[in-house]
This record gives structure tokens, C-alpha cells and sequence, in this order.
């Protein structure tokens, strides 16, 4: 076999092992995805083993979400610089090697600061995937791609806690919750030895500047924003919690205070400064972390409910994320086949009444619970039903915020939603925690679920209004990948969608 390590760019012939790297990157990027989820159904067995509370298991799993979606933007410009490949191999070999500290972990500390270093490693990691497509993939090929790799991409997000639910309910050579992590070693390592052998060299541009400063600031506001809704609650608000908050808010608007200087003197910020002074975009971030934000912790608190409050194992609980699953992939499948491009805005605005309607069915259906006989059917309608509005707006959101920004942006715009999409997640698992347990420690455990659903309630109420300011009809979604991966190819941008 010859060495498959020149560019494409050196033959006119298309790149034969291009197939490989399509796969490569599903499966690195998949593993990325999965673990912002996949630890959901391991509460129990991290109280057991590691004598985790309620703030110690947010931590686990809001704070991977956080480091991630703060180093997103970053991770797409060191790979602007320093190339794609160089900076998904240091990715890839990074998730795996946090992966296997997660892993041994000896205790609840440990393993809050392995998942912290796994979040940083994964945002340098998912950012490279769709540059590295554009650079190995052209023409009708690369539409294929983009119709295969956002599907698989959103499952990877969606199937998180059924598989975390197998691997920790098979226990398979009595590892318990550390299977949901070794797992990723024979993936990533086989993974990192196909990409570093299949994936071709393409340089770089030494002359992109990395906005450090800027990188920092995000990272800080990021902290002092998510660090007191998940301590707040367990220490009775202290004034402390309260001037970092508002220590978080100074800290974003001397970011973007930053970036406008930055750009001004010439050099590269982070973020376009152009989209900080769109309306549509502004309040379209707003709505992507209200919106995400919502939907991860209502996730977790289902989770929570079913293995706390009813006893289930984790490998029932994980069945029982299966209805939230199945019905966001058909409105997912129903927004983003017809629905969208026919009614334009209006898909976002009956989402969220969905959401609502399958949240009052729900709330019914917890009232109306026997705990002698209760099953995940007994509340699957009504989680379905939510799972079906979740979807129709999944599917659309990015593109209606997209089309707000200018074609130059689109990159830039992309990753930024992307990070604030990770990071209103980490915020969602910060505060539906601490909801639902301010009530399950008194052994209310139906009265967490019902408040949960009052602040779910509360931020798509918010989202829907929010959704007025967007424009009414969305970016084709063929159009946003292919100005993005060009403004990828050209060191101008990084693109990527994560659905978690």
C-alpha cells in the first residue's frame, strides 16, 4: 500500500482514502458528542462509589458542557493556524487520554477536574471536522457528506444516556460508571491511528492570529457564571454567588468591548464584532441558551426522577430517555424535511407550544402516578410529545439565526452559536439540578419534576417571544455549509453544529 500522506491538492484525481476520513470523523466526533450525555444515568453509582452529592454530579455533567462549549471558538482558530489535522490529532489523543483519568478516577474531585480538562479537549477536537471534510471533499461528494454527517452527528447527542444506561447496567468486568469512559480508549485510540496514517498534511497559516486575550475573558465569564448556579443552591445563596454573577456579566461585555478593540487595531478577534451589533443575532444567542438550556436539564431532571425518585436502573433509566429520542428525531425529521421551508419562522413558534403541550401532559401524568405499578410508558406520551416540539425547532433554529448575519459572518456566527448552545446547556444542568433536588431532598421527588417543568415553562415562554425578532424564512441549510466550510478553507471561520 503506498503512503496515502500527500494532499489532494497534489493530483486532480479525488483523494482515495477520502471515504476513511468521513468515517474517522463520525466516530471521533460522535464520541465528543456522547459524552455530555452519557454520564446522566451514572448519579447512583457515582454517590456509591465516589460519594458524589447532587452539586458534585452537576459538576460531572454540566461541567464537561462548559469547558466545551468556552474553548469551541478557540479550538476552531488554533486549527485555522496550526492546521486541522495537527489540531484534531492533539484533540483526538487529549479526549482519549482525559477519557482514561476520568476513568480512575479516585474520587468526586478528580473526576470534576478530568471532566473539566475531557470539555477542553473536546473543543479542540469538534471544531476541525467539517474543515477537514471541505479540504478532502468537493462538488455533489460534499453535499453527500454534509447529509450524512449532521444526522449521525445529532443522534450521537441523542443516544447518549441509553448507551451510558447498557454499558453501566451490563457492568461488564465489574467497572460500573467507569465503562461510560474507558470505552472511549479502543475508539479513540483506534481512531487516532487511522486519522494520523489516512488523514492528509495541509498546512496551516502561520499569519492567523489566535485572540488569547480574548479566549480568557470567555473562559472566566464562562466560570463565574455556571460556578454559582451550581453552588448557590447548596449554600443558601451567599453574598459571594451574587457578585460573581454579576462579576459574569461584566466580564462578557468586557469581551465584547475587547473584540471590537481587537478588530479596530487591525488584528483578529474571536468573534466577527459586526455580529454583536445584529439584533436578530444578539437575541437569536439568547434564545439559543435559553432554548438549550431548558432542554438539557429537563433531560437530566427525567433521568434524575426515574433512577432517584423510582428506583430505576440505569439501564432502564436509559430506556426511559428512549421517547424523548424517538419524538425529537420525528420533529426533527418532519421541521427539516417540509415544515421549516413551508412556514418559514412560524416552525419555531409551534415547537415551543408543542414543548408546552407535552409538558402539561406530563405534569398530569405524574399526578396521576401509582408507585406500586409505575413504568416509563406511564409518562412516555407526554415526553414524546415534548421530544416531537424539541425537534421541530432543533432542526431549524440555527439556520433562521444564520440568516441574519452576512455571508462573510456565517463562519464566525456558526461557532459562536455552537459554544453558546454548549454552554446553555452547562447553565440548564446547573439550575434544573439544583430545582429538582431543592424538592428531592425532602423526598418530593414528582414536586422537582413539576418545578422543573414550571422553569421549563418559564424560558420557552421567553424563547417563543424571542422568536418574533428572528427574520421568517431560514438560510438554506446547503448554503450555510458551503459559505462556512469556504470561510473554514480560507483561515476566516469555523463551523459546526452540535446537538447534544
Amino acid at each position: 500500500m503506498r503512503d496515502p500522506s500527500p494532499t489532494p491538492d497534489e493530483t486532480t484525481e479525488p483523494y482515495r482514502w477520502r471515504w476513511l476520513i468521513l468515517a474517522v470523523m463520525l466516530v471521533a466526533e460522535i464520541m465528543d458528542l456522547l459524552d455530555a450525555s452519557i454520564v446522566n444515568v451514572a448519579g447512583p453509582d457515582l454517590e456509591t462509589t465516589l460519594g458524589a452529592d447532587s452539586v458534585g454530579l452537576q459538576w460531572v455533567i454540566g461541567g464537561y458542557a462548559l469547558t466545551l462549549g468556552a474553548g469551541l471558538v478557540l479550538g476552531g482558530r488554533l486549527g485555522d493556524r496550526y492546521g486541522r489535522r495537527q489540531m484534531f490529532l492533539i484533540g483526538l489523543a487529549s479526549f482519549t487520554a482525559s477519557s482514561l483519568l476520568c476513568a480512575i478516577a479516585p474520587n468526586i474531585e478528580s473526576l470534576i477536574a478530568f471532566r473539566l480538562l475531557q470539555g477542553t479537549a473536546g473543543a479542540m477536537l469538534l471544531p476541525q471536522g467539517l474543515g477537514l471534510l471541505r479540504e478532502n471533499f468537493s462538488g455533489p461528494e460534499l453535499t453527500k457528506v454534509f447529509a450524512i454527517f449532521g444526522p449521525v452527528l445529532g443522534l450521537g447527542g441523542i443516544i447518549g444516556p441509553v448507551l451510558g444506561g447498557f454499558l453501566i447496567e451490563g457492568d461488564f468486568f465489574s467497572l460500573g460508571w467507569r465503562s461510560v469512559f474507558l470505552v472511549n480508549l479502543p475508539i479513540g485510540i483506534a481512531a487516532l491511528i487511522v486519522a494520523a496514517k489516512f488523514v492528509p498534511q495541509k498546512a496551516g497559516d502561520r499569519t492567523v492570529r489566535v485572540d488569547m486575550t480574548g479566549a480568557a475573558l470567555i473562559v472566566a465569564s464562562c466560570a463565574l457564571l455556571v460556578l454559582p448556579l451550581n453552588q448557590g443552591q447548596e449554600n443558601g445563596w451567599p453574598l459571594w454567588t451574587w457578585l460573581s454573577l454579576a462579576a459574569s456579566v461584566i466580564g462578557f461585555a468586557l469581551f465584547a468591548r475587547q473584540q471590537r478593540r481587537t478588530a479596530a487595531a487591525g488584528r483578529e478577534p474571536l468573534v466577527t464584532p459586526g455580529l454583536l451589533r445584529k439584533r436578530a443575532f444578539t437575541v437569536g444567542l439568547g434564545g439559543i441558551a435559553l432554548f438549550f438550556g431548558g432542554l438539557i436539564g429537563t433531560q437530566l431532571v427525567l433521568t434524575l426522577f426515574l433512577q432517584i425518585g423510582r428506583h430505576f436502573t440505569a439501564g432502564e433509566a436509559g430506556l426511559g430517555n428512549l421517547p424523548l429520542a424517538v419524538g425529537t428525531a420525528i420533529g426533527g425529521a418532519v421541521s427539516g424535511a417540509f415544515l421549516a421551508d413551508k412556514i418559514g419562522r412560524k416552525v419555531l413558534q409551534l415547537g415551543p407550544l408543542v414543548q408546552l403541550a407535552g409538558a402539561a401532559v406530563l405534569w398530569f401524568e405524574l399526578d396521576g402516578l401509582d408507585a406500586a405499578s409505575f413504568s416509563v410508558w406511564d409518562i412516555a406520551p407526554g415526553v414524546a410529545v415534548a421530544g416531537i416540539g424539541a425537534g421541530m425547532v432543533i432542526a431549524a433554529l440555527f439556520s433562521f439565526i444564520l440568516a441574519a448575519v452576512d455571508d462573510d459572518e456565517i463562519g464566525s456566527a456558526s461557532g459562536v452559536l455552537s459554544a453558546v448552545q454548549a454552554v446553555g446547556g452547562s447553565i440548564g444542568v446547573a439550575v434544573f439540578g439544583s430545582v429538582f433536588f431543592a424538592q428531592a431532598k425532602s423526598g418530593d421527588f414528582t414536586g422537582g419534576f413539576h418545578r422543573a417543568l414550571i422553569v421549563q415553562a418559564c424560558l420557552l415562554v421567553i424563547f417563543l417571544a424571542i422568536t418574533f425578532l428572528l427574520p421568517k424564512q431560514g438560510r438554506p441549510e446547503e448554503e450555510q455549509h458551503a459559505i462556512a466550510t469556504e470561510a473554514t478553507a480560507d483561515g476566516s471561520g469555523t463551523k459546526q453544529h452540535v446537538i447534544m
